[in-house]
């Protein structure tokens, strides 16, 4: 019989993208160093193991609190119910650097304007911005942003 998680499918059925992985991995690690692929696949398990553990006992925290939604702080308690106290301070501001880049980008109106848009910009926009993505995934730089008199010609 498999082994089972929280929530009822089997483990193997659970991964991480194994080239973002390997990226990291070797981001964290000199240049000269070689990693083996079984090693890497060794990593990438104990990191699913880890995700596992964590949101299961955040899951616990959030159950104990009466609570239906895992928040930031249930997974902090975790942390430290599992023995990880020192990770805790380097959570945290990197909970705390993402939360701010989130207002950052809903303040600078990227997502704001939506509502405001035509359907032809929202389109358009739309275009840009699957554009950009593809770019990045192909390895080249971001595309640059068409001002309004680009996107919409004739709408001087």
């Amino acid at each position: 019989m498999e082994p089972m998680d929280i929530v009822g499918k089997a483990k193997e059925d659970a991964s991480l993208p194994k080239a973002t992985m390997t990226k990291i991995i070797k981001e964290m690690l000199p240049p000269d160093v070689r990693v083996a692929r079984d090693t890497q696949d060794l990593i990438i398990e104990c990191c699913v193991e880890f995700i596992n553990l964590i949101s299961s006992e955040s899951n616990e925290v959030c159950n104990r609190e009466d609570k239906r939604t895992i928040a930031p702080e249930h997974v902090l308690k975790a942390l430290d119910v599992l023995g990880f106290r020192g990770y805790i301070e380097e959570v945290y501001a990197a909970y705390e650097q993402h939360r701010l880049e989130t207002v950052d980008t809903i303040r600078t109106g990227k997502w704001t304007n939506a509502a405001e848009m035509t359907e032809e910009e929202a389109l358009a926009e739309q275009q840009r911005m699957f554009a950009e993505a593809r770019a990045r995934m192909n390895g080249g730089g971001a595309v640059p942003k068409q001002s309004d008199s680009e996107a919409m010609p004739g709408q001087d």
